[in-house]
């Protein structure tokens, strides 16, 4: 009997260690599972961006970082979405090229929404309405408008939407092209080009902030535009970015970046301070 009761209690105990055994090793695994989703809700993604579209973006040299508009926005809108972005600069070719060949997560650099562009990556809900604008000399009295472009010299920034509106209404113009278009607006104010045609914020910040009162713009606003939020075909961030500017939009936060680069309240929200 001592024998048995000596069994039965041994086997008692090693049925009782089993079952510890069993639920820390539940509990681990619960535990890496929280841990996994945590990691998930933290990732990050690589975003590209042109490296001088102001004041979407630009790089300020004193602390090395890239400021403006769009710049603050995405920050804004990774925060809501509860992943974490890091910032590559490049030309506004490669921010197109990379999202078409999803080197890069999400592009956002001032970019226009087009049914070409579309075709070969995703884009989010318009979060800004542009348009095109045409600057000359201050005292260019020739050009009024884009109906006297013909047989004139216009600079604009290859790859984008302006030179390609360029090619198509005006024939009959000399398209410069030039990989930045600061260095359009230069060769405007050296005589070396009669017009620059480009997005309208881009060209009245720089006419107002940096031509020395040497440029103007004519004209009115031509091919209403709206800029998107860029990804690879078929990504799965278009719709919590989507959602998280939605968001943004109605708690103020877009108003309240909106109004710290161009001055005024896009939607009219309250403040989100």
């Amino acid at each position: 009997m001592k024998k048995w009761s000596g069994l039965l209690i041994i086997s008692f105990f090693m049925l009782l260690l089993a079952a510890c055994g069993s639920s820390e090793e539940s509990d681990a695994n619960e535990s890496k599972e929280s841990s996994g989703d945590e990691g998930k809700s933290g990732k990050s993604y690589t975003v590209a961006t042109d490296n001088n579209f102001v004041p979407f973006e630009f790089l300020n040299e004193d602390t090395g970082e890239m400021e403006g508009f769009d710049m603050d926005l995405i920050r804004a809108v990774a925060d809501e979405a509860g992943f974490e972005v890091e910032i590559e600069s490049m030309k506004f070719d490669g921010v197109v090229a990379g999202m078409q060949s999803g080197r890069y997560d999400i592009g956002i650099a001032g970019m226009t929404i087009t049914e070409e562009r579309a075709e070969t990556i995703d884009f989010s809900e318009p979060y800004y309405d542009a348009g095109l604008t045409i600057a000359v000399q201050e005292s260019n009295s020739d050009i009024k408008s884009e109906d006297d472009l013909a047989g004139k010299k216009v600079g604009t920034r290859s790859g984008t939407t302006s030179e390609q509106y360029l090619k198509e209404n005006h024939p009959d113009a000399e398209v410069v092209t030039f990989p930045g278009i600061v260095e359009a607006y230069m060769d405007l104010q050296a005589g070396r080009v009669d017009a620059v045609m480009y997005d309208v914020p881009n060209v009245k910040y720089y006419v107002n902030n940096d031509a020395k009162g040497e440029l103007k713009t004519v004209g009115e606003t031509l091919q209403g535009e709206q800029y998107g939020i860029a990804f690879p075909k078929d990504s799965e961030l278009v719709d919590p970015a989507n959602e998280a500017l939605q968001t943004l939009i109605d708690n103020g936060t877009y108003d309240d970046i909106y109004e710290e680069w161009f001055g005024e309240r896009k939607y009219g929200t309250e403040s989100s301070e």
